[in-house]
């Protein structure tokens, strides 16, 4: 098993993905533990001086005016805590919740947030030990960060949560505050659908290769001097993806001379500009989580003997990250159900069979998969609205504009799902249009993905309910049953 250190600088998404699903164990760096009580020290002192310091010895947001007297220091945090741990919703799923665990003791030891050690010991021994509160996915706008998630955290390590923690801790001047203005709920969850939306990125160049050898389409517009001329880099890759899954193929050759057709639609065509601008889009998003990682999100901040006000909680970039993939994905989404179509449309699909039936008219074959296709692209449509710019102003218009990231979390978290079923439908059509072209065999890559769909679902013989089929699918795309050999 992975052992993953933390140091405030280093993490990466492969990192918290290790430990949000693959359970590996955490441990804290020597060195950063020494900035983290270097930090804790400028803090006291500060306190000790009499300054005032927003947090520490005043209320909160609107409420920053009022001065807090030393003796009712650790009650301030605490009081932070409870009220913010207003959360609704359906809670977060566990390797969520891992994340944004992971994330927060990440920040805390890069020696800025002016906390003690106990702190992210505590988040780490929690990881290790399995042990999850309960976290409600809804309540935050992600504007002085991930309030309402973060204090239903903090209040499991306070003793007060629906778990039982090792050594419930009582927080000090500013701890309650650094633990919860940060953005790691958003950012914890953008991690994983980076990961998992380049699996699915992956994985749709497999579907287009099988979908492009049933209707008996061309490769040459993969042509590798086509996309040197426009070189976008995701382009290229994408162009270089098919190209290996295509090498090879007896149903090319099949129609390689006399074919009246001169082009394939632009849905199997260009599908390397498409699904390129997708991977592009999924690039700048891994960019700013990747940023985010190991940024210092709360306020105020330690720098030296200084202590800084700022806005590094405000999730503006996660959120946008989040629509990026959301709007990615439902381009994604988009192209696999048109490719759907000509599969299964007898007006489109070069001789196939109508919607893949043994017995066109007796049978409907995938009539309704390619319909719940077009159902999950409608959805994703709607959903693919951005929500980083639906700001409503909270805490008595203090914090005045901001970007919902949590929301743009959880509409990318299901277009992503969504997206996931359409690949898997296109999938199984295309594996059962490449069993009518028999004895005629596919490329090696594509032979090997119908061999892996087909360890998974059955060819269709009459016809069935399709659900159970599609969730084996999708479950597959999920777990990278499907992802082509890199080229």
């Amino acid at each position: 098993m992975r052992s993953i250190t933390l140091d405030g600088h280093s993490l990466s998404i492969a990192d918290v993905v290790s430990v949000a699903r693959g359970n590996a164990t955490v441990a804290l760096d020597a060195k950063a533990l020494k900035a983290v009580a270097a930090s804790r020290r400028v803090v006291e002192a500060a306190v000790s001086s009499g300054q005032t310091v927003y947090g520490v010895n005043t209320g909160f947001g609107k409420l920053a005016h009022v001065r807090i007297p030393a003796d009712q220091a650790r009650q301030l945090q605490l009081n932070l805590i409870r009220s913010h741990a207003s959360g609704v919703g359906d809670p977060l799923p566990v390797d969520a919740v891992r994340a944004m665990m992971l994330l927060r003791a990440n920040v805390l030891v890069r020696g800025s947030s002016g906390v003690r050690a106990v702190l992210p010991e505590l988040l780490v021994d929690m990881l290790n030990r399995k042990i999850h509160p309960t976290v409600p996915s809804q309540g935050s706008v992600g504007a002085s960060g991930d309030l309402a998630p973060l204090s239903h955290l903090a209040l499991a390590m306070v003793g007060e949560g629906d778990v039982q923690v090792p050594r419930p801790i009582t927080l000090e001047a500013k701890e309650g505050l650094a633990f919860v203005n940060g953005t790691q709920a958003q950012t914890g969850l953008a991690a994983l659908l980076v990961h998992d939306a380049w699996r699915l990125w992956r994985t749709a160049h497999g579907a287009a290769a099988m979908s492009l050898e049933a209707v008996r389409g061309s490769p040459e517009p993969f042509d590798v001097r086509i996309h040197d001329a426009r070189p976008h880099p995701c382009q290229q890759r994408s162009a270089a993806l098919l190209r290996a899954l295509l090498a090879d193929s007896a149903i090319r050759e099949s129609h390689r001379e006399n074919d009246p057709r001169v082009q394939d639609a632009y849905s199997l065509r260009c599908t390397p500009q498409v699904l390129g601008a997708v991977g592009e889009g999924l690039t700048f998003a891994e960019r700013l989580v990747t940023t985010e990682l190991n940024a210092a999100t709360d306020n105020p901040l330690v720098f030296g003997d200084d202590v800084l006000s700022g806005g590094n909680f405000h999730g503006q970039p996660i959120a946008l990250a989040l629509d990026v993939i959301a709007i990615a994905l439902t381009t994604l989404a988009g192209l696999a159900e048109r490719r759907l179509e000509r599969i299964v449309n007898p007006d489109l699909s070069s001789g196939l069979p109508a919607f893949l039936a043994r017995d066109p008219g007796l049978e409907s074959g995938f009539m309704t998969p390619q319909i719940a296709a077009a159902a999950l692209v409608a959805d994703c449509r709607v959903l693919a609205t951005p929500a980083s710019v639906q700001s409503v102003p909270t805490e008595g218009n203090q914090e005045d504009v901001v970007p919902m990231g949590m929301t743009a979390a959880w509409k990318a978290g299901r277009i992503l799902a969504n997206a996931e079923r359409i690949v898997a439908i296109e999938l199984l059509a295309g594996a059962q249009g490449l069993e009518y072209l028999l004895p005629l065999t596919p490329a090696r890559g594509v032979g090997r993905l119908h061999a892996a769909v087909r360890a998974l679902a059955a060819a269709l013989t009459g016809d069935r309910p399709f659900t159970a089929d599609i969730e084996r699918i999708a479950q597959g795309i999920r777990a990278g049953t499907f992802e082509p050999e890199a080229a």
